[in-house]
């Protein structure tokens, strides 16, 4: 598909609301016409006439060719902010009758839809706020009502962070297989199990040195993350060396949760949770995704559903009392009838913290290699799936604290974390709001330095390979290096 682009600077947003309504095309920018009525086309435009602003937009699908248009009014924004919402309305308004469509989440493409709702009710209340979001933004109701209870939970974890405050986030980019929806860059073990010690070994290093960082600019911890990757594909001898370096080199005594994700059942045994238990780790994930054996088959986890339950029972008899779990929804093959027996089920053991993720199919991940494709249909699967959700779950005494959205996302829908109240998971708030500081170490690892009081975010990527980290260790050092001279600037 063609997309004109015709005197105006509103790229972005418009690639990104054809791509909702698209999202298996390969999209092409141009902006010089003509465009090929034979092929499928979307046309933007902005004018100037007597002293008044338009925009335009046209739509050409299978020999059917609709357009639409209207006059940019000045709000109670910036103009420009205005006309590019008016653009986006016109457009949507189109594409939405020549597919039949309609958008949860309306025009909204970005992936933090809570942090806008925030800033708006902040500036002007939250009524207004849910105003705006469904008379400009044409979000659902359903969607909007969601946006502010999450929006009112989140609140209260923002408030615990400290201009100086930060995260830290570890990365072990090994898993036992890879998932056939996975886009990340961790290893299967088989092929990867040579590079683990070396890449261990360093990791080690790179906390110490990121340590003496934190301590010398009197960061505060306020939680730590252990993330992949599964990092239960490490022994249980190598956890308890990696939790007793962040207990040694980091200043705990003020941290709030220290979480790590034993998310495939296939990787925990008694061992290794007596080793994240006596570390004083105090949030797992234990991930089923599916409860279905079939599905788990299908997407390449090399382990069954009862084996999320052993593992389950032998960590709360070990102690854990918190243990997040985590859903798919939109699974190949998954019916509404077998992700409702798995939520009913998971429900059943009542962990602290219940994630639910609407699949979302990545162009690295082997199923989007071998074809699979997002589907838009008005009413997916999926979105009864969350619907689902929604009821169940707040029948259960869980609410919403956090969530975002992730680009070609089955029904462009979204993923949310719920939680018993006071099992927040607040490093996935901090996370996704960009609270504060995250210190990011390990191999696809980013540091995000916030400037207190401000949006600036300055990024330091790591390197994205586990053999790219052995092998660049020292120069990615170098790189760490900023966070010192980013803080010695703020001082």
């Amino acid at each position: 598909m063609t997309i004109y682009i015709d005197n105006h600077d509103f790229h972005y947003e418009t690639e990104n609301l054809v791509r909702m309504f698209f999202p298996n095309e390969k999209l092409d920018i141009v902006h010089e016409k003509p465009v090929n009525p034979q092929q499928p086309f979307v046309v933007t435009s902005m004018m100037m006439e007597n002293g008044k602003t338009f925009v335009s937009a046209e739509v050409g699908i299978n020999g059917c060719v609709k357009k639409g248009n209207a006059e940019v009014i000045k709000e109670d924004e910036p103009f420009e902010k205005t006309a590019e919402r008016t653009l986006a309305v016109c457009l949507y308004g189109i594409l939405s009758s020549v597919t039949g469509v309609k958008q949860p989440w309306g025009i909204l493409t970005g992936v933090r839809p809570i942090k806008l709702f925030r800033r708006i009710s902040a500036d002007k209340g939250e009524e207004y706020a849910k105003k705006y979001f469904e008379n400009r933004l044409l979000v659902s109701h359903e969607k909007t009502e969601l946006s502010a209870l999450t929006e009112k939970h989140e609140r209260k974890i923002l408030e615990l962070s400290k201009p100086m405050s930060y995260s830290l986030y570890i990365s072990i980019p090994f898993c036992p297989t890879r998932c056939s929806y996975c886009s990340f860059v961790s290893q299967t073990v088989e092929k990867a199990k040579k590079l683990i010690e070396p890449y261990f070994e360093l990791l080690c290093r790179e906390l110490v040195f990121t340590a003496d960082i934190a301590r010398e600019k009197n960061l505060i911890l306020e939680s730590v993350y252990i993330g992949g990757g599964t990092p239960t594909t490490l022994s249980a001898e190598q956890l308890s060396v990696l939790i007793d370096v962040v207990r040694k080199n980091f200043d705990l005594s003020v941290c709030r949760e220290f979480t790590i994700e034993a998310g495939r059942p296939d990787t925990i045994d008694e061992k290794k949770l007596y080793a994240i238990y006596n570390g004083g780790v105090d949030r797992i994930s234990i991930n089923p995704q599916t409860l279905n054996d079939n599905v788990l088959n299908v997407i390449g986890r090399k382990h069954n559903s009862q084996q999320i339950l052993d593992a389950f029972a032998l960590a709360r008899r070990i102690g854990f009392q918190h243990i997040n779990m985590d859903l798919i929804a939109g699974l190949p093959t998954e019916t509404t009838d077998s992700f409702v027996s798995t939520l009913d089920k998971i429900c059943t053991l009542d962990p602290e913290s219940i994630t639910v993720h609407t699949l979302a199919l990545k162009r690295s991940s082997k199923l989007t290699l071998e074809g699979a494709g997002v589907r838009t249909e008005g009413e997916t699967t999926a979105a009864k799936m969350l619907r689902y959700c929604e009821k169940k779950l707040t029948g259960c005494g869980y609410i919403p604290y956090y969530l975002y959205r992730q680009s070609r996302m089955e029904g462009n829908l979204e993923n949310v974390g719920w939680s018993k109240k006071g099992k927040e998971g607040i490093y996935n708030v901090f996370v996704m709001d960009e609270t504060h500081t995250i210190i990011g170490c390990g191999a696809g690892a980013v540091t995000k330095l916030k400037t207190p009081g401000t949006e600036s975010l300055v990024r330091i990527f790591n390197y994205k390979y586990p053999y790219e980290y052995i092998n660049g260790f020292e120069e990615m050092l170098k790189r760490k290096e900023q966070v010192r001279a980013f803080y010695d600037e703020l001082s």
